[in-house]
């Protein structure tokens, strides 16, 4: 079977487009009635781990926003458990690890074997929707990006500024990057994993890389996003999303990804100049935004078009979008990108 709606897959393929593919970060979650009614009946993990529930919540926004490609309901903190530690989610609060990595030991003791069978959740989940879909849009599957999760795995929470994750990478380089090498052996296996059960792009969110300055972003995170990129990019096309750090577009743009995110901090114009021709953007529209009226939306989402252009550009959020934004807001959104066409 042939996909009926391709377009994302056509724009990282860089072919000729008539108007960018449209999907939004966290899309399948918090801004949806339906969703809020299962987050009232199911804690956070339940909803994650039964395939049938994520599954549920993974095509609510391709059915009632019309998006061009569902990305399966999961969390990137599934493989700090899968490597054996306890990750708690409180609604409202964010995660917590109660026990945080401190020392080699911590290092030595992560799991990294089974992580197929640890997380096979994810797998079944992606697999059941691949069939629900019956290939109208593409589906996303997605990991944390490696220094992403050595911060939670290191702070142990959320963090503004993730000053105990930088210290340790800072004061014990040699503990931090077997760590990092960890996380991103067990990734990629993870990544691979998804593929085979039915993602035919995946993501790896490096949310929280935009903490280290380009040199540090040099050292702790680019290495492990370009193997990641090198690995998985033969089975399906890879976007990695470095939150924060667009000063790395140059290099990512060699790293074998077929696409970047981007947040707001930069323009269209400087991105590309700095990513070149050969790779696909993705963003930026910034997720506040999305709070203005539905006039203004399609104003301001055709003018980021107007200045991505429409080929080798996906058009999505530079973040997530946010439990207060309306329904028909975000629809507004998706159909402003629907409707676009090239001057």
């Amino acid at each position: 079977m042939s996909l009926k709606n391709d377009l994302l897959l056509k724009a990282l393929k860089g072919e000729e487009m008539s108007r960018p593919p449209v999907w939004m970060m966290r899309q399948a979650g918090r801004y949806l009635p339906d969703y809020i009614k299962l987050r009232n009946k199911y804690d956070f993990f339940t909803r994650v781990q039964t395939p049938e529930l994520a599954c549920e919540i993974t095509l609510h926004p391709v059915d009632q926003v019309g998006v061009d490609a569902a990305i399966i309901f999961s969390d990137i903190l599934v493989v700090p458990q899968a490597m054996g530690m306890t990750v708690l989610m409180e609604e409202g609060k964010g995660p917590l690890l109660p026990e945080v990595v401190k020392n080699q030991a911590d290092i030595d003791a992560l799991i990294t074997d089974g992580v197929e069978e640890n997380l096979s959740y994810v797998t079944a989940a992606l697999s059941l929707t691949k069939k629900e879909l019956n290939d109208r849009v593409p589906l996303i599957g997605f990991a944390g990006a490696p220094f992403t999760l050595l911060c939670y795995m290191v702070e142990g929470k959320g963090s503004k500024t993730f000053d105990k994750a930088k210290q340790f990478c800072f004061t014990q380089p040699a503990l931090a990057h077997s760590l990092l090498q960890k996380i991103t052996d067990v990734t990629i296996t993870y990544l691979k994993a998804q593929i085979k059960a039915g993602a035919d792009v995946v993501q790896v969110f490096d949310s929280w890389s935009g903490m280290l300055s380009p040199a540090d972003f040099r050292t702790y995170a680019q290495p492990y996003l370009t193997q990641i990129a090198q690995a998985v990019s033969p089975y399906a096309p890879v976007i990695l999303f470095p939150k924060g750090s667009w000063y790395a577009l140059p290099d990512l743009s060699k790293s074998g990804a077929a696409g970047i995110g981007i947040d707001w901090t930069i323009t269209p114009a400087l991105a590309r100049q700095m990513a070149g021709s050969n790779i696909t953007l993705q963003g930026n529209f910034d997720p506040c935004k999305l709070l203005t009226s539905p006039a203004q939306i399609r104003k301001d989402v055709h003018d980021m078009i107007d200045a991505f252009g429409v080929n080798r550009y996906i058009a999505n959020l530079g973040h997530g979008i946010m439990p207060n934004v309306p329904v028909d807001h975000a629809r507004a959104f998706v159909d402003a990108v629907k409707e676009y066409t090239i001057k």
